[in-house]
């Protein structure tokens, strides 16, 4: 059985779960999925960091403290400035240093680019434990809004369009970043950077400059994933915040095989377990501590990367600092 197949399998498997469910209940199933849909975006996102950074061949572990300082500032401006649009500009420019950063000491001073992401995520714990203050509320969130006519078709209308704008923008950029990989001139030299760096450079190719590039647009998106869980998913913020999703969301990379809609896909299964978790604890179906739902996202990580083990492929020059000239 080909790839194709496989997912065809998968999919067709899907949509025969999701009709039964809602056969049984519409607007619980309805509700379940746009929940999950709001659970899975900010994975989604932050998945796409991994995906453009390990495809110009750099290894980015530091997605969660990229994430947990621009959430922090997202919150802390917005209610600085009583202005949630501000707040978001404030932690993309947040992103885009942090990714930066990381291009600082991966590229150009080639650091380990293991440590070099662990620093990230130090600082970022650090400095917003450090910077906290408890009791804090900004004037509003991204709140949803229905799009005209297609919000009213059954199930997929509530599930896919009536989000808020911050969930429209990162489907987007999901989208936009798939055409972009596979079927531009940008994403053919970041998948030949992150594959052969030396024939790259041969070519013409700055991968200095493509790594820079790249990774401090993928710290940018990082950022609108952090702003999402302060700015409209939660509306708060607290210590420790994103919970590991920057960790998770590499798993889900590595799922969806380095491919957008693969790790998309992957990051909606994460959503939709953890909706059904909450579902049936709301109905009380089962009676589990809610510590037990909390470490569901953890165990799928685990399980993931199980399954994952062996059957996927790396871009070949991830992690491999490259200096110019050598072979």
């Amino acid at each position: 059985m080909n790839l194709l197949t496989k997912r065809n399998s998968y999919f067709l498997l899907v949509a025969l779960v999701t009709a039964f469910f809602y056969s049984r209940d519409a607007s619980i199933t309805t509700s379940v999925y746009a929940t999950g849909t709001a659970f899975a975006l900010p994975l989604a996102l932050a998945a796409m960091v991994g995906i453009m950074c390990e495809r110009t061949g750099i290894v980015n572990i530091g997605i969660e403290g990229t994430m947990l300082m621009s959430a922090f500032v997202a919150f802390f401006v917005a209610y600085i400035t009583q202005n949630i649009l501000i707040g978001l500009a404030a932690a993309i420019a947040t992103g885009s240093l942090m990714g930066f950063l990381l291009a600082l000491m991966a590229v150009s001073w080639r650091m380990d680019q293991i440590i070099a992401g662990t620093i990230l995520n130090i600082l970022a714990t650090g400095l917003t434990s450090f910077l906290y203050v408890q009791g804090k509320t900004i004037p509003s969130v991204f709140s949803a809004f229905e799009v005209p006519l297609l919000s009213k078709i059954p199930f997929f209308g509530p599930v896919l369009f009536i989000h808020g704008a911050l969930t429209f923008l990162g489907l987007a950029i999901i989208l936009a970043l798939y055409v972009a990989i596979y079927h531009t001139s940008w994403g053919l030299r970041s998948r030949a950077v992150g594959e052969h760096p030396s024939s790259a450079d041969t070519a013409g190719v700055s991968v200095v400059r493509l790594r820079y590039i790249n990774v401090t647009i993928a710290g940018a998106i990082g950022a609108i994933a952090g702003a999402y869980l302060s700015l409209e998913l939660v509306g708060s913020f607290e210590r420790g915040f994103v919970a590991g999703k920057g960790f998770t969301a590499l798993a889900l990379m590595i799922f969806g095989r380095w491919n957008p809609l693969g790790a998309l896909a992957a990051a909606l299964f994460f959503g939709l377990a953890q909706a059904y978790a909450n579902q049936l604890m709301i109905d009380q179906v089962v009676n589990i501590p809610s510590q037990f739902t909390s470490i569901l996202p953890y165990v799928m990580t685990i399980v993931v990367l199980a399954i994952s083990a062996g059957k996927v492929r790396a871009p070949a020059a991830e992690g491999q600092p490259y200096e110019k000239g050598q072979s």
